[in-house]
């Protein structure tokens, strides 16, 4: 089934769930009003919204609800705000290029031991939603990735155990500020002004509905990413993922819980077929400096658009598309 958030007054907007083709919808308060609301009662919440889904599909209502149509413009993020956001870094080839973009060197453990990161989680992009920057100047770069939506994963999870505690699989952009980064890392701190809100696609899906490139906890498709219109990158995120989103859970329950509603991000979709192009732009000015000497994309302008999706093997969006615009703030 599809998920989907629709924004209201309210901060955590109205649950929707959304049909396969993303066409229509229909609200279902009588099993929940929220998203965080139906993945904290999930077994119960799950198999009511399944029934619901299927008769949508079909063309119809159980619940008395209206069926209407679905406009990922009117969407907030799946989750609009989370107790938990946590990206991780499981294309380390990605890792390894930016690192040496900036001069540094990448510790070997990098490939044994997952790198992650926890970013705010109070103020999720919605996927139609504006992007505000304060300054051109900050670098400002996208960063295509595909996450996971947890329910309650206690301290200890072996990634053997892990992958039953996966319940959605949905889009993000990043947004990353890359002039800001070296400043932040060299004050051994980690992140925090060089990473705005993040923004997540229109809709969640359950496993199921990735068929046969839902295998082992990844996502065996091509990221498409397009920047103004242009073709950009299509790295394939079932390729060269260092660590599956279980082996990402296990990092992460090591020392603490991951709460329901825990949203987990594979970092940067990244490929050694570089003739796949890039998910992010700092990915792609590494490669020209190490091929021509220098760089020469530039980073996003403010009124550049960034669009970011995955299709089906019959070319159908599954997430619906990230679709924004950088603007002033």
């Amino acid at each position: 089934m599809k998920l989907a958030t629709l924004r209201t007054a309210s901060r955590d907007g109205r649950l929707i769930v959304v049909s396969r083709d993303l066409s229509s919808a229909i609200a279902v308060p009588q099993i929940a009003g929220t998203l965080q609301e139906a993945l904290d009662d999930w077994p119960r919440t799950s198999e009511a919204l399944a029934r619901v889904s299927d008769a949508l599909n079909a063309g119809r209502s159980v619940s008395g609800e209206e069926i209407f149509r679905f406009d990922p413009s009117e969407a907030a993020a799946p989750l609009p705000r989370a107790y938990h956001w946590v990206d991780g870094s499981a294309y380390v080839n990605h890792v390894e290029l930016v690192r040496k973009a900036r001069g540094a060197e990448m510790p070997s453990s990098f490939w044994t031991d997952p790198l992650v990161y926890q970013g705010g989680s109070d103020d999720f992009l919605g996927p139609c939603a504006d992007v505000p920057v304060p300054s051109e100047a900050f670098g400002i770069d996208l960063e295509g990735e595909v996450a996971v939506i947890t329910d309650d994963v206690s301290m200890g999870t072996k990634a053997a155990d892990a992958l039953e505690h996966i319940k959605l699989v949905m889009l993000a952009n990043d947004w990353s500020l890359r002039n800001l980064i070296p400043g932040e890392l060299a004050k051994g701190f980690g992140f925090y002004q060089s990473k705005p809100a993040t923004a997540f696609s229109p809709v969640a899906v359950t496993p199921d509905e990735l068929g046969e490139a839902w295998q082992d906890g990844v996502v065996r498709l091509p990221l498409i990413v397009h920047i103004n219109d242009q073709p950009f990158g299509r790295p394939n995120a079932g390729v060269d993922m260092t660590f599956s989103f279980p082996r990402l859970l296990e990092h992460i329950t090591k020392t603490r819980n991951a709460r329901a509603g825990t949203i987990v991000g594979s970092g940067t979709v990244s490929n050694y077929d570089r003739s796949l192009g890039s998910a992010c732009i700092a990915e792609r000015r590494v490669l020209e400096q190490l091929e021509h000497g220098k760089p020469t994309t530039p980073f996003l302008k403010f009124g550049d658009r960034v669009r970011i999706e995955m299709v089906d093997a019959n070319g159908r969006s599954i997430f619906g598309a990230i679709d924004q615009r950088v603007v002033q703030a």
